[in-house]
């Protein structure tokens, strides 16, 4: 019979196994900002540190800030690491998302909602599709995101929009276009990040408003690799479609063990989720349907 030790180690192991299964076969890489990204506003409020390999995003009560790529990408894996404002931050925002230019957009957010001191950080995202959104979920981040670098990544292809923290996936969008759901497929996206204030909403709806004593808010990145199938704005295919490691048979889904992660942060840590708000929704939105763990 095994000792609990072997147990103990075997389990580690299968563990370790699940995990990496479907991990990206390459880890992103550190490149500096100006490589793949570029300001867009407020050039003044970004500050460059380390030859260009980490910024601060500044906000202060005269403007915010933000930058995107320069390339637009048709699927892939898109990854940066970031440290949230620290302190009193009500009020304040902090996006990292995809997004198409036209009127019927596509968009895949992360919402980082700023909170008093001693709160818990709200992490809200977000998909679009055809220029509809209106499928918020919210959940409670289970670190402090202010006191270090925590990854932050969207895995997406023909099959599924996984975002992911610190490679624990907290939202799967899956393709249901057979059921009548648009799908981002054919609109190519530019990544974008930025700093700024929206205290008429993000902090308890609005009733926290921003203490400018406070300022000026900083929010820190690294981390600028892209891994994507870069396009032009008019393409409306990828290129190498299934040829990449995102096409690949392990990327349609997620693995067991990643279902099981999906399940403990849609168990201990949402507190919105679209799928089972009945009154905004009486019948359910036909991808919630399809799969309830969504």
């Amino acid at each position: 019979m095994a000792s609990s030790q072997q147990c103990t180690l075997l389990l580690s192991i299968m563990l370790m196994g699940s995990v990496t299964m479907a991990a990206p076969p390459k880890r992103p890489v550190s490149v500096p900002f100006g490589r793949n990204y570029m300001p867009t506003w407020a050039f003044d409020h970004i500050k460059y540190f380390n030859g260009g390999n980490e910024i601060q995003l500044h906000l202060d009560k005269y403007t915010g800030t933000g930058f995107q790529s320069k390339g637009s990408y048709l699927f892939g894996h898109f990854h940066m690491q970031i440290k949230l404002p620290p302190g009193d931050s009500a009020g304040t925002v902090t996006a990292f998302y995809l997004s198409s230019t036209n009127a019927e957009h596509d968009e895949i957010d992360f919402e980082f909602l700023g909170n008093r001191t001693g709160q818990p950080f709200i992490l809200q995202t977000n998909v679009f599709t055809g220029g509809k959104g209106d499928r918020e979920q919210r959940i409670f981040l289970w670190f402090d995101p202010t006191k270090e670098y925590h990854s932050y990544s969207v895995l997406w292809n023909l099959y599924q929009i996984v975002f992911f923290v610190d490679d624990i996936p907290i939202r799967v969008f899956k393709n249901s276009k057979d059921l009548g759901v648009k799908f981002p497929f054919n609109q190519p996206m530019k990544l974008y990040s930025s700093l700024w204030n929206a205290d008429d909403w993000a902090t308890r709806g609005g009733l926290e408003k921003t203490d400018w004593s406070k300022a000026p808010f900083v929010a820190t990145y690294r981390g600028f690799h892209i891994d994507g199938c870069e396009a032009s704005v008019q393409a409306r295919f990828c290129a190498t479609q299934g040829k990449r490691w995102w096409d690949q048979k392990e990327f349609q889904d997620l693995d067991a063990y990643q279902w099981r992660r999906l399940r403990w942060v849609r168990q201990r840590f949402t507190i919105y989720n679209y799928c089972t708000d009945r009154t905004r929704y009486p019948t359910l939105p036909a991808e919630v349907q399809r799969d309830r763990d969504i």
